[in-house]
């Protein structure tokens, strides 16, 4: 890769995975986290690793922000100072309309561009990281204020390595698209998750099979990495919930009221718009 000093912000399982996917193509791969139980891992495969972002920063080309998306908006706040002679800057953060806006306030020295990679685990932390989570996945671009031509090639370079596939899209696009197809679905997960726990009897989880366990599996997410991408997609999210809320009353007004073939229709529609999805997907 023409971009060969990079610093990694965040080993978890997103940061940690794209640390394990680029190492072999890197001449140098600082890792900057502060959690004592990940360091260890951390000196293992980078050049340097640190709990001081100013030194882990120092003298790379590019640095890539991969912590929950709050601390994002402080880490972007802090770099100017740290290096003033700037640099390139990318980010893997779950939401970015308000990760852009704080790019596009970086002095003209730097070079920014909002990612998100479209996959994941329920399960966060370096332990489930792995080099393969990207491969054949969709990544997400999201230009700004300050993102010139060599952060673009940059991030491409990136995504071709990990072997993901590119789709460019507006921020505030991105955040729509996500609070229906990633956010909401993390909070009906949730909901289902509480609504059965409140019957109180451990009996209910015997009974339980797999549908439970596979419409439930987001709720076991990272709830402080949730909490983040809630807040600051807040807008978005209350506007799906808005949807589904409507969806809910269509389904208990079919059950008071409707035919069982207006029930019926309702049920095949899905069925269709599944099939139309799974379809989709299979062409991607």
């Amino acid at each position: 890769m023409n971009v060969e000093r990079v610093c990694i912000v965040g080993l978890g399982l997103m940061g940690g995975s794209l640390a394990l996917a680029l190492r072999p193509s890197l001449t140098h791969l600082a890792i900057v986290d502060n959690n004592p139980k990940t360091l260890p891992a951390a000196h293992e495969l980078a050049d340097l690793a640190t709990a001081d972002l100013a030194e882990g920063v120092k003298d790379v080309d590019l640095v890539i922000l991969a912590t929950p998306v709050r601390a994002i908006l402080k880490l972007l706040a802090q770099l100017p100072a740290i290096r003033p002679d700037g640099c390139l800057v990318m980010d893997l953060g779950s939401t970015k309309a308000e990760i852009c806006r704080a790019m596009a306030q970086l002095p003209p020295v730097f070079a920014a561009i909002g990612g998100h990679p479209m996959c994941g685990k329920e399960m966060a932390g370096f332990a489930n990281a792995e080099p393969g989570l990207f491969a054949g996945e969709t990544f997400v671009l999201c230009e700004n204020g300050r993102t010139a031509p060599r952060i673009k090639t940059a991030a491409h370079e990136i995504i071709r390595q990990i072997g993901a596939n590119p789709l460019e899209l507006p921020p505030q696009t991105h955040d729509e698209m996500v609070a229906a197809i990633s956010h909401l679905p993390y909070l009906v997960s949730a909901a289902l998750m509480q609504t059965a726990a409140a019957q109180g009897s451990d009996r209910l989880w015997q009974v339980s099979a797999s549908g439970f366990r596979d419409t439930t599996r987001l709720a076991g997410s990272d709830p402080q990495m949730l909490l983040d991408i809630l807040l600051t997609n807040r807008t978005a999210v209350i506007d799906q919930i808005d949807k589904l809320q409507g969806q809910i009353i269509k389904i208990k007004q079919l059950l008071l009221w409707g035919s069982d073939a207006e029930l019926g229709d309702w049920l095949a529609e899905t069925w269709r718009q599944h099939k139309n999805y799974q379809n989709v997907k299979r062409k991607i």
